[in-house]
């Protein structure tokens, strides 16, 4: 053997244990199901929070009023719920997430 296959690093990257497992995947999958679902449900949560707070709104005639005005509201209201859920939200995603990660049985990763 030459000095060189002696002394030469490991070659990363390639090896078998480094290919991730079917189970990992999976549960790689099942967590960033889980981090979405959460997500989707502060964002929901906070549209049905900001709709009642705009319900008490009124706009003078001559700007708002009638049906129009209530479907903007609840798509602004939609809009800025998704925008605050994604800047980080109020707490709600990773308390709801931490839960589904438990009832699926599976640990919090630290982040």
């Amino acid at each position: 053997m030459s000095a060189f296959a002696l002394t030469s690093p490991p070659v990363t990257g390639l090896t078998a244990g480094s290919a991730p497992t079917a189970n990992s995947a999976a549960e790689l999958l099942k967590r960033g199901k889980i981090k979405e679902t959460a997500q989707k449900f502060e964002a929901s949560f906070l549209s049905v929070m900001m709709q009642s707070m705009f319900e008490g709104v009124k706009t003078p005639e001559p700007f708002g009023g009638g049906q129009g005005e209530e479907m903007f509201k609840s798509l602004l209201t939609d809009a800025m719920a998704k925008e605050v859920t994604k800047a980080g939200g109020i707490g709600v995603a990773s308390t709801v997430q931490r839960e589904m990660l438990k009832m699926q049985g599976l640990q919090e990763v630290a982040q």
